[in-house]
């Protein structure tokens, strides 16, 4: 995954204004407009480093005329004390930019670290880890970038590029509420139990061919009934690790291959247990959920 500038500036200025708003009172009275130095972003944690061209770019919307020379790239493990970037310039510019900046690389690279923790308790067996729409508003991109960075794998993006039938939806398709005909009598229509293969075949009628179809399950009856409406993911949710297994052998055994997502209650205690079932991916929510930001500093030199 590339990170694509014209998508990545509106957020970058949104941060700017939110942090400047009207001009940097502080600095304003006691810098001068004409004074240089030279500074440094140090890691003072180990961590994978994420986020270095969004601090480019945001150095360049304050002052494009300030240095700013990367010692590291997106990716990479660093141990602490590392220095991450040089700068040198205006040092009213490198101080209006400094918070915004730090923001930005320590909460990516948090990412990138955490997904690395689990992408490497996966590698052995060959499973992928997936990201999830747990994300903070409007920051979705930047952190679906972070987990490419540590080693992971994208999930859609949002609603509007990958069907995924979920546990709510199969609910209102199985047993819709009944609607109110006439001196309060209740209709019953359609309240007999529908089959998950027709919700999946309907979801693929209903959406521009080609379009990725995934239902979400909770036990191995729902999986097979699923399996017959021929989904391209079955997500198994909330599975213990032999259930997952038992998917994964009824899926060996069968003429079609959808990919198995397992999803729910996994952590990095236990994902080699679920890695070692053999499933094709694995989501975890924490990645961006519950994210511990990278502690790192810019000091002037």
């Amino acid at each position: 995954m590339k990170l694509e500038k014209l998508r990545v500036l509106p957020i970058i200025k949104a941060a700017l204004r939110e942090d400047i708003g009207k001009g940097d009172i502080t600095t304003s009275a006691v810098i001068g407009k004409l004074d240089s130095s030279k500074a440094v972003v140090t890691a003072k944690e180990d961590c994978v480093v994420c986020g270095l061209e969004v601090a480019e770019w945001l150095m360049t919307q304050i002052d494009y005329s300030v240095r700013f020379r990367p010692n590291a790239k997106d990716g990479t493990s660093v141990g602490a004390g590392k220095e991450l970037i040089f700068l040198e310039g205006h040092t009213a510019s490198i101080l209006r930019a400094e918070r915004s900046m730090l923001n930005f690389l320590s909460f990516l690279s948090g990412i990138a670290t955490q997904t690395r923790l689990y992408a490497d308790k996966t590698k052995p067996f060959g499973v992928k880890i997936l990201d999830t729409r747990k994300t903070l508003p409007l920051l979705r991109y930047l952190e679906k970038y972070a987990v490419y960075t540590g080693g992971g794998a994208n999930h859609r993006m949002g609603l509007y590029d990958q069907v995924l039938v979920k546990d709510n939806h199969i609910k209102e398709y199985r047993e819709p509420r009944p609607r109110n005909k006439g001196r309060g009598r209740q209709s019953t229509e359609n309240r007999v139990k529908k089959s998950l293969a027709e919700l999946v075949r309907l979801a693929r009628r209903e959406n521009l061919k080609g379009t990725v179809v995934e239902i979400e399950v909770a036990t191995i009856e729902e999986f097979n009934d699923a399996l017959a409406g021929n989904p391209d993911i079955v997500m198994l949710d909330n599975m213990r690790s032999n259930e997952v297994k038992a998917c994964v052998e009824i899926i060996r055994l069968a003429k079609i291959k959808p990919v198995l997502e397992a999803s729910g209650s996994i952590t990095l205690d236990n994902i080699e247990e679920y890695a070692k079932t053999k499933v094709d991916t694995i989501s975890i929510g924490s990645l961006t959920s519950s994210v511990k930001s990278i502690d790192m500093s810019l000091e002037l030199i």
